[in-house]
């Protein structure tokens, strides 16, 4: 389902109401919610909107969809992005669960990571991914060392290292199943351009060629929300 927005803010504020509403059912329903965001530069205005929503943050744990292997001191780190962007305000009190530890490779620590997000109660209140011009969304890079196995509906790993040649650093993912099973799921793209690119991976192909397709294919129970809004360089 795609909903169009007039202005980057417009859709800003409709997505963070949404998803502060989502969070407090979830919290009222069962006494906390989870959260799982991106980083880069499209949901900036987004987060920095839901952190002002008055809910009980202190009952959320945030997850980040994906990470860079760096520090979180990096300008390339969505830990850091997230420090900056979202966790401030009112929305400093809730849990940040990272994806990152300070060791070379993600491969070293994969067994404790994957431990500590299985253990994460699912499926998941609220999940919100972006998606490149390549056609990725999460670290579900095309050409993707560990594509086929992320993106497989059976997958039994909770979170998974990944390297790509458009990936630029090491990275360590979520997987379709966590990520499918959200009670609200939503991609929120921007541009012309991505918009040309939805429309390309809403045609049949193979998800290894964009691997949105494997989202926006998933089986689930309720549909996925698609938000998007132009920038200002689509009328240059």
């Amino acid at each position: 389902m795609l909903h169009r927005y007039e202005t980057r803010g417009a859709l800003a504020e409709a997505l963070a109401t949404g998803v502060a509403a989502v969070l407090a059912g979830g919290i009222a329903t069962r006494g906390s919610a989870t959260l799982v965001v991106s980083g880069g530069s499209t949901p900036k205005l987004f987060l920095e909107t839901l952190a002002k929503a008055e809910i009980d943050w202190a009952s959320v744990t945030v997850l980040l969809v994906d990470e860079r292997w760096v520090p979180a001191t990096s300008e390339r780190s969505n830990t850091g992005f997230l420090r900056r962007h979202f966790l401030q305000g009112p929305a400093a009190l809730a849990r940040f669960e990272p994806l990152h530890e300070d060791v070379p490779a993600p491969e070293e620590v994969l067994p404790e990571i994957e431990a500590r997000f299985s253990r994460l109660p699912r499926p998941f209140d609220a999940v919100i991914l972006g998606m490149g011009e390549d056609g990725h969304t999460a670290s579900f890079f095309p050409g993707g060392d560990r594509l086929a196995e992320a993106i497989d509906p059976a997958c039994h790993a909770t979170v998974l290292p990944m390297r790509a040649p458009g990936a630029g650093e090491p990275r360590i993912t979520l997987t379709l199943p966590a990520i499918a099973d959200a009670r609200f799921l939503a991609l929120h793209i921007e541009g012309a351009a991505k918009l040309k690119v939805l429309e390309t991976a809403q045609a049949p192909g193979p998800a290894t060629d964009y691997p949105v397709r494997a989202v926006l294919t998933a089986p689930r129970e309720t549909p996925l929300q698609i938000f998007w809004a132009p920038l200002p360089s689509d009328e240059a």
